[in-house]
């Protein structure tokens, strides 16, 4: 779906409600409001310890105010607070928008989450969140941006080996906010194709923090980088390329985690190779291909709960449960007012996967609608058990409308 959203993206209004500006333009505030509303529902497998009832429904609804300016020649500033209302039905259980739904699960790397329950129900729940809160300076040819902000690496347009600090999950319906991270960030151009990022990533203790180097340079039709630091115990290396031959792209990531002596001290790897290709036909048409391989997923998706990883999982380590994974994306239309895509998820090793089609019908720039439907297949699962990774889903549609102004 991120190709869709890369159409919603550029539709968007490039500035909202201007709130002031200097007479010559060099200084601003501004103000960008989004409304969204999304309505899923969902038809469970047989399986009552993971779904009370086999029919459910969730909604959820986002209002985000986000406050941008140019408080001086060399200096930027990015607010933006969000508030949501979350329902679900009586008895959903996993059905609940699970793994397609925005999570409420804790962003990882924040000082203070700053994401409270303003009020709560049985099957409600209304929360607020302060999702940035960043200023950034320009020093000379390099930028420092310090407090809550969006950071994002790699390659990978489902998966991902190197994005470490706030992935979304492959299935995610919405991915047009990245969860902020509190972070220093500071980036130095080296060169005319060279430059050099430093991120320190806060959590509430050291051991909840990264601290990572990034080198990105290119030349030709090839770019690349290489990442090297500390990742809340583990200590980190990847690397992630991409390369233009003819009419078609190659990119690939790989990823080296030495885990801290508590977790027995092993190397976990993750890798992602992938590829695409564009027609300049019937308004743009993209095929984009994915194989991912996760360390820190298991072997036996039926030993899950027993996986030394699982906390891992949970924490956001890693986008997949089991190691090996495929996906493979067809847009059509993407540039232009009714982009569609098809997309494929699939587990090579249990035959397990989920089948999801996208419709995208972009009015204006403030207004568009988009319907979405997931077909998992594979081996059911066992009382509480999951006998494949994609084969405990279940069948959805979901409904989204978003509003920009």
């Amino acid at each position: 779906m991120r190709l869709t959203l890369a159409v919603l993206l550029a539709a968007q209004p490039a500035f909202g409600v201007s709130l002031w500006s200097s007479a010559d333009g060099s200084r601003y505030w501004a103000l960008d409001t989004a409304l969204k509303w999304s309505a899923l529902s969902s038809h469970a497998p047989d399986a009552p310890l993971l779904y009370p009832k086999r029919w459910s429904a969730a909604a959820l609804g986002r209002g985000r105010l986000a406050l941008r300016g140019q408080a001086a020649a060399d200096l930027h500033v990015r607010l933006a607070y969000e508030q949501r209302v979350r329902a679900v039905s009586t008895g959903a259980g996993a059905g609940g928008g699970a793994g397609i739904l925005v999570p409420e699960s804790r962003a990882p790397y924040r000082l203070r989450q700053f994401d409270d329950a303003l009020a709560m129900g049985e099957n409600a729940t209304y929360r607020h969140e302060l999702d940035r809160a960043f200023v950034a300076w320009r020093l000379g040819h390099g930028e420092l941006q310090i407090g809550r902000q969006a950071v994002g690496w790699g390659r990978g347009v489902l998966f991902g080996a190197v994005d470490i600090f706030a992935p979304f999950n492959p299935l995610e319906s919405d991915r047009e906010w990245r969860r902020g991270v509190d972070a220093l960030r500071v980036s130095v151009p080296l060169a005319d194709r060279f430059s050099l990022d430093a991120v320190a990533a806060c959590g509430e203790s050291v051991d909840e923090s990264a601290f990572v180097g990034r080198f990105y340079g290119y030349t030709g039709a090839l770019d690349g980088e290489l990442l090297l630091g500390r990742r809340r115990g583990d200590r980190f290396v990847g690397t992630a390329a991409s390369m233009r031959i003819r009419g078609a792209e190659m990119h690939g990531e790989l990823a080296s985690f030495k885990t801290p002596a508590t977790e027995g001290g092993e190397v976990v790897l993750k890798a992602l190779l992938g590829g695409s290709y564009a027609w300049d036909t019937q308004g743009g048409l993209l095929l984009v291909g994915e194989y991912h391989f996760s360390g820190f997923g298991v072997s036996d998706i039926a030993e899950l709960a027993a996986a030394p990883y699982l906390a891992r999982l949970i924490q956001g380590d890693a986008q997949i449960l089991g190691r090996h994974a495929g996906a493979v994306q067809l847009s059509q239309g993407i540039t232009g007012t009714v982009p569609r895509t098809l997309s494929w998820l699939f587990s090579p090793i249990d035959g397990s996967g989920v089948l999801a089609g996208a419709v995208t019908w972009i009015f204006s720039d403030a207004l568009t609608l988009a319907a979405s439907a997931y077909w998992p297949y594979g081996e059911r699962p066992s009382g509480a058990v999951l006998r494949s990774e994609y084969g405990g889903g279940a069948k959805s549609g979901l409904v989204q409308m978003s509003f920009y102004y």
